[in-house]
């Protein structure tokens, strides 16, 4: 949870405005954490407890893991047997391109890269599937920001 990057826009993709990410993060959904890691210091494990903590339901997505935060771990978007609203990104930007259509093939509404994580042509194409996509922010940083 570093310091919020200041760009917002990048060749043909902008993030949505402020309402827009208050909406996301104010109304309770299912949310996929891909990359999420069993380990506490972990970043993908604190932002998976915060949004738990705040009435979202948590959808643990990591090969390597049976169960995080008491919730059990899928190896992949495909795999998880409910509705995906929201699929958070805590992976390398080359991976993107991959779970965006992972993201979209389910039926997800919101794709969210975290800090760090940028992929404007898999976020373009995540948009043009009708997905809401916010790119390289943080929820907390998000939360504290916004309410």
């Amino acid at each position: 949870m570093t310091a919020m990057s200041h760009s917002s826009s990048w060749a043909g993709f902008t993030n949505p405005a402020d309402a827009t990410i208050r909406d996301i993060l104010a109304t309770p959904r299912t949310i996929a954490v891909v990359g999420c890691s069993p380990d506490p210091s972990r970043d993908s494990h604190q932002i998976a407890a915060l949004l738990k903590a705040k009435g979202h339901t948590i959808i643990p997505v990591n090969p390597h893991c049976q169960e995080v935060l008491g919730e059990p771990c899928f190896p992949s978007l495909r795999e998880v047997p409910t509705r995906i609203e929201m699929v958070d990104v805590f992976r390398r930007s080359q991976f993107v391109g991959q779970i965006a259509e992972e993201a979209i093939t389910t039926g997800a509404s919101i794709l969210w890269l975290q800090l760090g994580v940028i992929d404007p042509t898999a976020a373009q194409r995540a948009q043009a599937a009708g997905l809401t996509v916010v790119m390289d922010r943080c929820p907390a940083i998000e939360y504290r920001r916004l309410f």
